[in-house]
């Protein structure tokens, strides 16, 4: 469907003007700016409801859909839609637009009105790189919300920020590139730089692969999969609370769209030959970076690997599909892979963003992540370790939160693929289990470890505002899944049958 009104122009440029605009109040003027963050943010977020209440879920068809010319010379369109993968992720890019500029309200006193709008645009360009349907569109988005998340970490995150921003930027703008030229080669190829379009166009074998490692180097570094992980951690410790948040909660997904929208619809045979590879480096990520939070004295390094091993079910979950096709004829084993892909997404979107925002509350109090100089938080805190203790069984997979909705569907799918694969992917319901529970045990529970413990005040009505509306989310997605899981379902199966249809030609493999 076409909208009648331009509601993801909207979404798209609201946030952007609005955030030029609160730069324009000047550094003085902090309570104005984020009045006008949170007014601007709060709009946007309600406009994006429409998307959810007006989608037609019986079709894959993209809807709300834009097309104007934009560089005519290279047939380049400003294209929009958005289909049951993007409604999700969209409505999770709004709805942490109001959380992150409720958190840093009095958090962040230095350059108010900069911090305020960084987000603000960061957030728009995100519901670009999901509603573009247009691929030079989509890179541009893609690569322009790099420029504000680099200066969030750049300004206000910890003592070793260049070094982060600098790791973070140059894995992240080096793996594109290879995804730039596939996509030149693309459009000289079909003439075209609609993604829909190149879903239908025929390609021989050789070529897909070449294709799909240029995405995979794109993608693998988005989400970011084992070995290109190791800019995560950096980031996550060094950047500000709301930094961290958009990072695990938004930044992440889009290598899992990315994958969805490119890799598995462009190169379905390339996808199909080489999904062992990308198996392997997801149950790497699952039980391997599992072992490695293990480890972690620091709080936020903890939860930054914790999100490799749990974004590590969304690709297993892509891919599976194609083990599951050849051993069985019944393709609901594959569409239960992809849809607990979906989910783990958006759920780990709720439980990660909101892990971060519980470090911050502590972080804001003692000016320390390190887990040896908490102990017994619960006695002090005791709101706050309620909301913590429930995101961290959350974390962990508990039957009833949203942590354990798509990582059980995921391992159900990988049992119809091959039993090895779900026993290793059962394996991260121990080890995010051990990890979550050893550091709830070693900072909320026990004796209050020291005087400074001893003295922290319990969350305020604006942090529990915050927590709070993270906690219904994680309970509603845990406790009634059906409507995400409807919302997809028709893009889900219409992927399915795109990639059981070869494109190559023989005469090419």
């Amino acid at each position: 469907m076409s909208s009648t009104w331009p509601i993801l122009s909207v979404l798209i440029w609201l946030p952007i003007f609005g955030g030029l605009a609160v730069i324009a109040v000047g550094e003085h003027r902090a309570a104005l700016a984020r009045l006008m963050a949170l007014a601007i943010a709060g709009v946007t977020f309600i406009l994006s409801i429409t998307l959810f209440t007006a989608f037609d879920v019986s079709t894959a068809a993209m809807q709300f859909t834009e097309f104007k010319p934009w560089i005519a010379t290279f047939d380049i369109f400003y294209s929009l839609g958005v289909d049951g993968f993007s409604v999700p992720l969209i409505l999770l890019t709004t709805f942490f637009g109001v959380l992150v500029v409720i958190a840093g309200w009095e958090v962040i006193q230095v350059k108010v009105n900069q911090y305020m709008a960084a987000f603000l645009i960061m957030e728009g360009l995100m519901v670009g790189v999901f509603s573009a349907t247009d691929a030079m569109l989509f890179y541009v988005f893609f690569e322009a919300m790099l420029i504000p998340m680099f200066l969030v970490i750049g300004m206000w995150g910890g003592p070793r920020r260049v070094y982060a921003t600098i790791k973070f930027f140059l894995y992240t703008f080096l793996g594109s590139v290879f995804m730039l030229i596939g996509l030149i080669y693309l459009y000289i190829q079909s003439g075209s730089w609609s993604i829909l379009e190149w879903h239908q166009f025929p390609l021989t074998l050789s070529v897909q692969k070449w294709l799909f490692l240029g995405f995979l180097a794109a993608f693998s570094v988005k989400i970011p999969m084992w070995p290109v992980h190791t800019w995560l951690p950096d980031a996550h410790v060094e950047a500000p609370t709301g930094g961290s948040v958009v990072l695990a909660a938004i930044m992440l997904k889009i290598g899992g769209y990315g994958f969805i929208r490119f890799s598995l619809p462009i190169t379905p045979d390339a996808a199909a030959a080489l999904d062992w590879l990308i198996i392997t480096l997801s149950l790497i990520a699952v039980v391997y970076i599992g072992f490695v939070a293990l480890v972690q004295q620091d709080m936020k390094k903890l939860i930054a690997y914790s999100s490799i091993s749990h974004m590590g079910f969304v690709t297993l979950g892509l891919f599976i599909a194609f083990a599951v096709f050849q051993n069985t004829e019944n393709g609901r084993g594959a569409a239960l892979g992809v849809e607990g892909a979906m989910v783990q997404m958006i759920s780990h979107g709720f439980v990660s963003g909101a892990l971060f925002l519980c470090v911050g509350v502590l972080y804001d109090r003692l000016h320390s992540r390190m887990i040896a100089d908490y102990g017994g938080v619960a006695n002090t805190m005791p709101w706050f370790a309620a909301l913590a203790v429930l995101f961290f069984m959350a974390n962990s997979g508990l039957p009833g939160t949203s942590g354990f909705v798509g990582e059980f569907m995921v391992i159900l799918a990988a049992f119809q693929a091959n039993f090895w694969y779900a026993f290793l992917a059962a394996i991260t319901l121990i080890l995010g289990a051990a990890y979550s529970l050893w550091l709830v045990k070693r900072v909320i529970f026990g004796e209050v470890a020291n005087q400074n413990v001893a003295q922290l005040e319990d969350i305020n009505a604006r942090e529990a505002l915050v927590l709070g509306t993270l906690a219904v989310a994680v309970l509603l997605v845990g406790l009634w899944p059906e409507p995400l899981v409807n919302l997809m379902h028709a893009s889900v199966e219409q992927l399915l049958q795109h990639i059981q249809q070869p494109k190559f030609s023989v005469s090419g493999i």
